[in-house]
């Protein structure tokens, strides 16, 4: 069934163009199913997969463990990158599509029904299925979001790349708001042990009837102007990763770092706060739980959090990421009018400056960890939205798939997968501080600022007739 749905979307379409409407739907259901199973197994990795895959270890090495796994996903990205992008360059953006949505809805899905560790015979087995679920969650995401922002900006006006391309951004916080509402409220109607149970595979399991709607949609594409244009001047590359990085590899290195700073910021004010700020502030509560699940207390290792009642730091996240949401749509029409390379300057800046002081935000209490939430997600919104035109933009239409997703996904090799990792290490080093986190921020805003200087605007640069050789 899969592999008709594929070959049937795969199948040339030379007539027909896709409406306005079909184009942000499309877009915008595809990036919000990708991300909200993303975000699925990135709460659970923080709620209940350290106890459930690795109950043998202690409490901040089952954490670790967990974040590792998390962080196979973006090793695997980068692989999705070329095999998506090469079929996308190839064959056409629809079928890429289709297959990337197929194979991430089933490994989500195969995640709800996976058995724990505590299983008899499952405790070798349940996180090495963990880990090859994971990473085709990864090879699937890989592949989905550069195949989604090239839907909405080979299909937009000249003058509205950067706007219609905040359709598939715009996936990232509705994915995000979905996925830990639903931990909302079922933290609000489960007890601990319901949850522990069966209630963290709800969202997984749930994301199957999101799948069937994102495909129905997909099915109904045609493909853009820019990939006919390709077809029609036979321009398709032979080997489009090849030639990506025979011709193009400075702008795989400039996309790679102008995305940096963007990753390390997200996941630092998702997954390291939810860990951080939920973490006990009391050495008297680490102790007692140590206890309780058997394990011995070592003193000299606690490491304070914030404290914050789970349930009610889930609903700050919920509403920073408003904020994310808001700002990604703002965003576009500014990319717009000054630029992408001039916008995300400033905005890079204001990374700069947030991480400097972040500490003074994500310390004191609940209060400033919601200032912190908002200003951060704001941040994020506006250094997210204007990725979906401009990456695309660094590269002809023959290499646009492979050329912009790999770049994306590389970035997320050095940006997204050890971020979370090395935050928990410096706060552990700064024996509670999160000042370190800051700097860590901030040395990557600086790195993306140095990208962005070096590389031209991309506003005005030719797209549906830039074909490479």
């Amino acid at each position: 069934m899969a592999t008709r749905a594929v070959a049937e979307a795969a199948k040339p379409q030379n007539t027909g163009k896709n409406t306005r409407g079909r184009v942000i739907f499309s877009s915008l259901i595809g990036t919000t199913i990708e991300f909200f199973d993303f975000y699925a197994y990135a709460t659970a990795s923080v709620l209940v997969f350290p106890k459930l895959f690795f109950p043998s270890a202690s409490d901040i090495n089952a954490i670790l463990s967990s974040f590792a796994i998390f962080g196979v996903a973006f090793v695997a990205r980068p692989v999705g990158s070329i095999i998506f992008g090469h079929f996308g360059d190839k064959l056409g953006r629809k079928g890429t599509l289709v297959a990337s949505l197929l194979t991430m809805g089933l490994a989500t899905f195969l995640i709800g029904v996976l058995p724990p560790a505590t299983t008899p015979g499952w405790m070798v087995l349940a996180p090495l299925l963990l880990v090859v679920l994971r990473f085709l969650q990864g090879l699937a995401l890989g592949g989905e979001w550069s195949g989604a922002a090239l839907l909405a900006t080979e299909n937009a006006p000249a003058d509205k790349r950067a706007v219609w391309g905040t359709f598939p951004q715009l996936g990232a916080p509705i994915g995000f708001i979905i996925a830990n509402t639903m931990y909302v409220v079922m933290n609000s109607f489960l007890t601990a042990k319901q949850f522990e149970d069966f209630g963290w595979r709800i969202p997984f399991l749930f994301s199957v009837v999101m799948v069937a709607i994102g495909l129905y949609v997909r099915l109904k594409l045609v493909e853009s102007a820019s990939f006919q244009k390709v077809v029609q001047e036979d321009k398709v590359a032979k080997v489009p990763l090849a030639a990506t990085f025979k011709h193009h590899w400075r702008a795989v290195i400039a996309g790679t770092f102008i995305m940096l700073a963007t990753y390390v910021l997200f996941y630092l004010t998702t997954s390291f706060t939810l860990t951080y700020a939920t973490a006990t502030n009391k050495i008297e509560v680490a102790r007692a739980a140590a206890e309780k699940s058997g394990k011995s207390f070592d003193p000299s290792s606690f490491v304070p959090g914030l404290g914050i009642d789970r349930g009610l730091f889930l609903w700050m996240l919920i509403v920073g990421v408003v904020f994310f949401g808001v700002f990604t749509v703002v965003s576009g029409p500014l990319a717009e009018k000054y630029g992408r390379r001039k916008f995300l300057l400033w905005v890079t800046a204001g990374i700069l400056a947030f991480g400097l002081l972040w500490g003074l935000m994500f310390g004191p209490g609940t209060g400033a960890a919601m200032v912190g939430l908002v200003v951060g997600f704001t941040l994020m919104g506006a250094t997210f939205g204007p990725m979906a035109a401009i990456l695309p933009e660094l590269f002809p239409a023959n290499v646009r798939y492979t050329g912009s997703a790999i770049a994306y996904n590389l970035s997320s090799v050095i940006g997204a997968a050890p971020a979370s990792f090395i935050a928990i290490a410096l706060w552990q080093a700064g024996k509670g501080s999160t000042v370190l986190v800051g700097v860590y921020l901030a040395v990557a805003a600086v790195l993306t600022l140095v990208a962005l200087l070096l590389t031209r605007e991309t506003k005005d640069r030719e797209f549906e007739d830039n074909v490479s050789a």
